[in-house]
């Protein structure tokens, strides 16, 4: 079995528990705050900010992440998806946010066909984990001119009025993926006869279906689940540009009316960043910017009035 050790920083750490979410395992090690585990490699990031690659893929893993020179960026990813000569149009579907303490949490459904693949090839579109957000604003705004898109966002307020109802994030991912394919296949008319449609997989197939139990319509026909899809997928790779597009734009308003800078992520920078959020602005406004069922608002609590 081949290991791959690496150091990395919180800002990618964070990305990295995002990117593994679906795949999350539990590991009694105290020294393990995160692990997950794909089909060739074992990912076990530490306390130390140290992050252990196992198994016959953990080199291949561990490319994605590892850092060249003094950057801390991911490394960038090549797409493997459809290579030429087997493009075939097809919508794909992806969330952001749902890692980040603050900031709502963003759906993005796209459809791409051999007019819009062309038309993105100077782009170099890849997972939106894999770029810069200064290059996603960049790029987002001229991407959306380019093909049809289904675009969802879930306010911090509502967020957390369905988490107290008893709705977990899988069903709200659930519920709104559903919700954009829908949109999305009446913008492109294609209702009675959709094409593929790839969902970026957060849960089992049949997870997934019994979240929207009580959906009034529920997009089944050619749609499929694969995880690290944007990877593999040109339009689940666009979806999770433009939802992390509509993310960080979010995150801007929320600044600007709140004076602050809310950080990314749910590190120990978050808990500060909610500590001088209830100081400033009150715990009652707390719902408004933050998912206050994650364990950053305890300990921003502990802190004020311990």
């Amino acid at each position: 079995m081949s290991s791959v050790t690496l150091q990395l920083s919180e800002e990618i750490l964070d990305k990295m528990k995002q990117f593994y979410q679906a795949e999350q395992i539990k590991n009694k090690n105290p020294h393990a705050c995160f692990t997950a585990k794909t089909a060739g490699c074992t990912i076990t990031i530490y306390t130390s900010k140290k992050v252990l690659f196992q198994g016959k893929e953990a080199e291949k893993e561990s490319k994605i992440w590892a850092t060249s020179g003094k950057t801390t960026e991911k490394r960038k990813i090549e797409l493997s998806m459809q290579p030429h000569g087997s493009f075939f149009a097809h919508i794909g579907s992806d969330e952001v946010g749902t890692g980040d303490y603050f900031g709502p949490m963003t759906v993005c459904a796209t459809y791409i066909d051999e007019k819009a693949q062309q038309a993105l090839t100077d782009f170099k579109i890849q997972d939106s984990k894999a770029m810069t957000d200064s290059y996603i604003c960049h790029i987002a705004p001229k991407m959306q001119k380019l093909f049809p898109f289904s675009l969802l966002i879930l306010p911090n307020e509502k967020y957390n009025h369905l988490q107290k109802n008893g709705y977990n994030q899988g069903k709200m991912k659930a519920y709104l993926h559903n919700q954009a394919i829908l949109h999305l296949y009446k913008k492109i008319h294609a209702k009675k006869n959709p094409p593929k449609t790839i969902i970026d997989q957060f849960a089992k197939p049949s997870t997934y279906y019994q979240y929207l139990a009580d959906a009034p319509y529920i997009a089944k026909t050619n749609v499929f689940f694969e995880t690290k899809a944007e990877n593999k997928y040109l339009a689940v790779a666009c979806g999770s540009i433009l939802a992390r597009y509509a993310f960080l734009q979010k995150m801007k308003q929320m600044n600007e009316k709140w004076g602050m800078d809310f950080p990314k992520g749910a590190s120990h920078t978050v808990d500060q960043a909610a500590t001088k959020f209830i100081q400033t602005h009150g715990i009652e406004n707390l719902p408004l910017v933050a998912k206050i069922h994650f364990a950053n608002t305890e300990k921003a609590k502990k802190h004020l009035f311990n």
